[in-house]
């Protein structure tokens, strides 16, 4: 099993067992880890029926705030993902109940984002109405892509009068059928660039999203599954829980070499198959070499380097240990543009 959670990782752990004996809850990402837009990723239906059939139970935590729980789980169904509105979480629940802690039950709340969030808060006994004329006591901010200049000004107006604003997420960037598109980020920075003013941000990597998926799930002995460092990987370090990363989605082998220690996952996998299977030990073998499966990584004059054989993935488990382990001793991380070159490419 893993490290303790919390502690620093300098070395991708091993599991001699599938992880799906190891942990009882999956805490799934859905954009670029089951779903890319309207099509399911390469291996995902597949794997977590597999894992659901392991006896491992299935929540899908997202920060898209865009649609309700239950559009959610009926386009997974519809991928072949059997899900219930109770199996999915999102950012729009987790800023809702911040919003509840601020107001009065009844009270009337702008929202700018999609149905998702005028639901969310809904479920939580407030009143989302659209425009600043309606006299809204707070501001609720999520993704959707119908967001426009005409919304956003008016989320500037509100809080610009100081009214208290919370964002479900900070995402800049969201994975689509088409490519990398714009996040809720983006739409958050125009309107504090507005005002001057920033949000409270509920969705991962922060505290709140964590205590609204243990709350709804009940995990006992959750991993988080997904493709970014700054939110899934992040989020489950800041919840002192174990993570999966999987390269479907936009986190790049440059980007997880550089991982500062909140950002570096317990497990690594191709995808969703990585539920299903033991993870190789990463063998130390001494002056800051390290072996994983046929490949060996190392350090040299400050430049990462890659010599094997073998499975891509079982370079990139050999290449973090090196690199997270030089970058721990000598507080930079090193280059690594020789090692990136020897990687294999994606098939």
């Amino acid at each position: 099993m893993a490290e303790s959670a919390g502690q620093v990782r300098s070395v991708p752990q091993g599991s001699a067992v599938a992880l799906t004996e190891v942990y009882d809850t999956a805490l799934l990402d859905l954009d670029g880890v089951v779903y890319a837009g309207p099509h399911a990723i390469e291996h995902a239906v597949e794997s977590l029926e597999r894992a659901r059939t392991a006896g491992m139970r299935l929540a899908y935590v997202t920060n898209n705030a865009s649609r309700p729980p239950r559009v959610v789980a009926q386009h997974l169904s519809e991928l072949g993902v059997p899900a219930e509105p109770a199996d999915v979480i999102n950012s729009a629940q987790a800023a809702a109940r911040l919003v509840s802690e601020k107001v009065p039950a009844g009270s009337r709340v702008l929202v700018i984002g999609g149905a998702g969030l005028v639901e969310a808060l809904e479920e939580r006994g407030l009143v989302p109405v659209r425009s600043l004329a309606e006299d809204p006591v707070a501001v609720a901010q999520g993704y959707d892509p119908s967001v426009g200049w005409t919304d956003l000004a008016e989320a500037s107006y509100a809080v610009g009068r100081g009214l208290p604003w919370v964002a479900s997420n900070t995402d800049l960037s969201i994975p689509t059928a088409r490519g990398i598109a714009p996040g809720n980020g983006t739409l958050v920075a125009a309107v504090s660039a507005a005002t001057g003013v920033t949000p409270e941000v509920a969705g991962k990597p922060l505290p709140p999203m964590h205590r609204e998926t243990v709350l709804r799930t009940g995990a006992k002995r959750p991993l988080v599954v997904g493709d970014r460092l700054d939110t899934d990987i992040e989020g489950a370090f800041n919840g002192g829980v174990d993570s999966l990363l999987v390269f479907t989605g936009v986190t790049t082998p440059e980007l997880l070499l550089a991982a500062p220690v909140q950002h570096r996952p317990t497990y690594l996998s191709d995808d969703l198959r990585g539920l299903l299977e033991p993870q190789p030990v990463v063998s130390a073998l001494g002056g800051g070499r390290f072996g994983c499966g046929g490949w060996e990584a190392g350090v040299d004059g400050g430049a990462l380097t890659l010599d094997g054989t073998g499975e891509r993935i079982d370079a990139l488990r050999a290449l973090c240990a090196a690199a997270w382990t030089w970058a721990d001793a000598n507080g930079a991380a090193p280059e690594t543009a020789k090692a990136l070159a020897a990687l294999p490419t994606v098939h």
